[in-house]
């Protein structure tokens, strides 16, 4: 099979974690943009990444690139597809536009444009014409415009790979599952300490950890992929490339721990856990992370997301300074790891962090933190050392 040029594409912040994925996945050529990592495979990799791939959001396939200024040089580039390739008269596709130009002003424009030269090209041909379906269409076409350079690409992925398939409980404001997996590869994590989210919410911080732990294809747990309805779908190959990946699946030694004071919340893990097949690596407990403390003698890696906005129904200074204070006093060896969009709030923390990242927590943007508690002094480390 031949190698094509693919896009992955990701959030702000993660485009390096992704491209070094998928350079351990086997990609070719792989270069880094924004938001966006480029890299070359064939189709078997294609179908690899779109399960593999934790900091993917989808994975484009451009087919056709033409010069556009207006609607008539978009009308006519789009027309010089073959679609006949792609889609028959009778199924059904969806249009998906990003615009970046002065030539154009809506994207709704471009995507009503776009879908006019491809039913005109089969309306002439056949005298049928294949009809727009957004929620489960047999082929999704993205155009991205940027200035005059228009790229055509098919969407190999469907929904959005952050829809994994594990998660049917959620509570209010649930971290995306990409995020989360890009938080915990950017904190190091490798499934070689005990872990500890101590706010869990509905537990996909610790479903992501224990994937990438046991190194468990992220979108194994997934329904369907766009590329199933495409007219070269390959059954036999797709399920080849399952089995490889499922022979890289390894154990997992240490324990992966989650607490939330919600009844609620624990048991929305609970399900969530057992949707993903993780129940023996991951335990949920009742607790107030405040009036908790280490209970394990080695390392331990903390990530999480504390509760924020209209989550966070007590004194935004108080609840800052109480998880500044019970890292200090009761988790020492540990490195803790956690998201906020309110950076005014880490101020209340009294702790200095070791790491600031910039990433977007949706549209907010958002600060990735590091702090270190060490087992002792930090003066006393130093000098053992």
């Amino acid at each position: 099979m031949e190698n094509f040029k693919m896009i992955a594409k990701t959030f702000f912040g993660f485009e390096e974690i992704l491209a070094q994925e998928l350079r351990t996945l086997g990609a070719q050529e792989v270069e880094v943009g924004t938001r966006a990592v480029l890299f070359k495979g064939d189709k078997g990799f294609m179908y690899k990444a779109n399960l593999a791939l934790r900091t993917a959001l989808k994975i484009l396939k451009p087919i056709y690139y033409f010069r556009v200024f207006n609607e008539q040089s978009l009308y006519k580039g789009i027309q010089g597809i073959d679609w006949s390739k792609y889609i028959h008269e009778n199924q059904t596709f969806v249009i998906d536009t990003t615009v970046h130009s002065d030539h154009f002003k809506h994207s709704q424009f471009v995507a009503q444009k776009t879908k006019d030269a491809i039913v005109d090209q089969f309306r002439a041909k056949t005298g049928q014409r294949p009809s727009v379906e957004k929620d489960f269409p047999d082929l999704r076409i993205n155009i991205h415009i940027d200035r005059d350079q228009c790229t055509v690409s098919l969407d190999t992925s469907g929904a959005s790979l952050h829809h994994r398939g594990y998660r049917t409980a959620t509570n209010i404001a649930p971290i995306n599952e990409v995020l989360a997996a890009g938080m915990l590869l950017l904190s190091g994590w490798d499934g070689k300490s005990d872990f500890l989210d101590p706010m869990c919410g509905s537990g996909t911080l610790l479903i992501e950890a224990a994937m990438i732990a046991c190194n468990i294809p992220a979108n194994i747990n997934r329904k369907e992929f766009a590329f199933e309805k495409w007219n070269d779908w390959d059954n036999d190959l797709f399920d080849t490339v399952i089995d490889s990946l499922m022979k890289r699946v390894k154990e997992f030694h240490y324990s992966i721990k989650g607490y939330d004071k919600a009844p609620s919340a624990v048991k929305k893990t609970e399900d969530n856990i057992i949707n993903a097949n993780l129940e023996e690596y991951i335990t949920v407990e009742r607790q107030n992370f405040f009036e908790t403390e280490k209970n394990n003698s080695g390392p331990l890696h903390i990530v999480f997301n504390p509760p924020y906005g209209e989550r966070l129904d007590i004194e935004m200074e108080m609840f800052y300074k109480n998880i500044g204070d019970t890292l200090k006093k009761n988790y020492p060896n540990t490195n803790a790891w956690f998201i906020t969009a309110n950076l005014e709030a880490l101020k209340f923390v009294g702790l200095k962090p070791s790491r600031k990242i910039k990433l977007f927590n949706g549209s907010l943007e958002a600060r990735l933190v590091k702090y270190e508690m060490y087992a002792g002094s930090k003066r006393t480390k130093f000098q053992k050392e």
